[in-house]
């Protein structure tokens, strides 16, 4: 961040949307408060690289009129008027526009897992359960072959807890996908063993 950049005590999703800065730095707003994102690491950069990938390719080769879209704005149901986050992925199948600022009813959404903001990641994780096109969210960990999945049930509540997997096949009911859990870390540096 410059050093001469003030940052406004507090502001609406359409203020910081004026106000966030071009310089190459990614931002979200947290409760009205601008919060500047570090830069992924490059194993969270391939792994959120192939992720997009096999998406991109399954909803192609299927026909889906859905997009995947990397690090895109989306805004909580609750405290809409002071919130946006931006997850590592998620996909809508709502039309996009290419001037859109915010991703419009995402129904799946994917965070990759660094170390170092793991309590930042899992609160974004409970702000997107109060989005209501929200089918899926996916916790992908960064440097262990494991993920996190919550699903919505048919009433539209969510299980208490997220499904673990850290082997065999991922299914992402929100779009039909199902691929190794390892075929998500293939691009990857070397990992952890899961145990």
């Amino acid at each position: 961040m410059s050093a001469s950049l003030k940052l406004p005590a507090a502001m609406t999703v359409p203020e910081f949307l004026d106000w966030c800065p071009e310089d190459g730095q990614r931002w979200e707003l947290v409760d009205g408060a601008p919060r500047a994102m570090a830069p992924a690491k490059l194993g969270h950069g391939a792994i959120q690289s192939e992720i997009a990938a096999l998406l991109r390719n399954h909803l192609l080769d299927r026909g889906q009129a859905c997009t995947v879209v990397t690090a895109p704005g989306v805004i909580p149901r609750v405290r809409a008027a002071t919130n946006l986050r931006v997850p590592d992925l998620a996909v809508t199948c709502a039309p996009v526009s290419p001037t859109d600022a915010t991703m419009a009813e995402p129904v799946l959404i994917v965070e990759i897992l660094s170390p170092s903001n793991g309590a930042e990641t899992w609160a974004n994780v409970w702000t997107y359960t109060t989005i209501p096109s929200v089918r899926e969210i996916l916790v992908v960990h960064q440097v262990a072959q494991r993920a996190e999945l919550l699903r919505r049930d048919p009433r539209g509540d969510w299980p208490p807890e997220p499904l673990t997997l850290t082997e065999g096949e991922l299914a992402l009911d929100s779009i039909g996908f199902r691929v190794s859990l390892a075929a998500l870390y293939r691009t990857a540096p070397p990992l952890r063993l899961p145990g």
